[in-house]
């Protein structure tokens, strides 16, 4: 019987190496990423059936990345496994098309269960934040709101300039000149109503676009 095909992203190499034993028994590990962008290509590259992300990784965090991927290829269910036990986080996993988000430690316990879940097309939420994401939905407040408004261009900026990157920086690595990406920071602030580039900064860790 064919196994189904996991595809992993964390760039935390002990974390990867102890997923590696828990994951191959019941599933083919077709690759390992330690970045968003490498990420993206790896999903185009290797087509597996689930991904498993982190959503703390550089250049660009596992939710844009996911929700880039989801935007070509749908069919790819996604597992979050990360460290945030935050209600804020969750949201916006499942809003980039997540299936499943577990914690870190618990992931001997509940990981393969989320991803046999999102296999056969159900979601998976770890049990502690399961009844605080039915209240955070209830209370839905702004600022979520906010950063669905900005576009996928305007999001990866926005999470390199909270890296700490200058404009200068990320003209490069965008392949975009310095007065374009400008331009998105300056589009955010007025999206959003902010008036500094540490405002933004402030949003981009409070609503998860970062953890700097």
């Amino acid at each position: 019987m064919k196994r189904p095909r996991v595809l992993l992203a964390d760039d935390h190499r002990i974390v990867t190496e102890g997923l590696r034993g828990l994951l191959e028994p019941a599933f083919e590990l077709v690759g390992i990423v330690e970045d968003g962008r490498a990420l993206l290509t790896a999903a185009e590259k290797l087509k597996p059936d689930v991904i498993v992300a982190d959503i703390s990784m550089p250049e660009l965090n596992g939710i844009e990345a996911i929700r880039q991927i989801k935007r070509t290829n749908e069919d790819i269910k996604v597992v979050f496994l990360t460290m945030h036990p935050d209600v804020t986080y969750a949201a916006s996993a499942f809003e980039a098309g997540a299936s499943g988000y577990v914690l870190k430690h618990s992931a001997p316990s509940e990981l393969v269960t989320a991803i046999q879940h999102a296999l056969r097309g159900k979601t998976y939420v770890t049990p502690l934040l399961k009844g605080e994401l039915k209240q955070f939905y209830k209370e839905r407040t702004g600022g979520q709101d906010g950063l669905t408004r900005l576009t996928p261009r305007q999001r990866e900026v926005l999470q390199l300039l909270a890296e700490g990157n200058s404009a200068k920086e990320i003209a490069p690595v965008l392949n975009v000149s310095v007065r374009t990406v400008e331009f998105h920071k300056y589009g955010m602030m007025r999206n959003l109503g902010l008036k500094t580039t540490a405002d933004l900064i402030k949003f981009a860790v409070k609503y998860g676009v970062t953890t700097q």
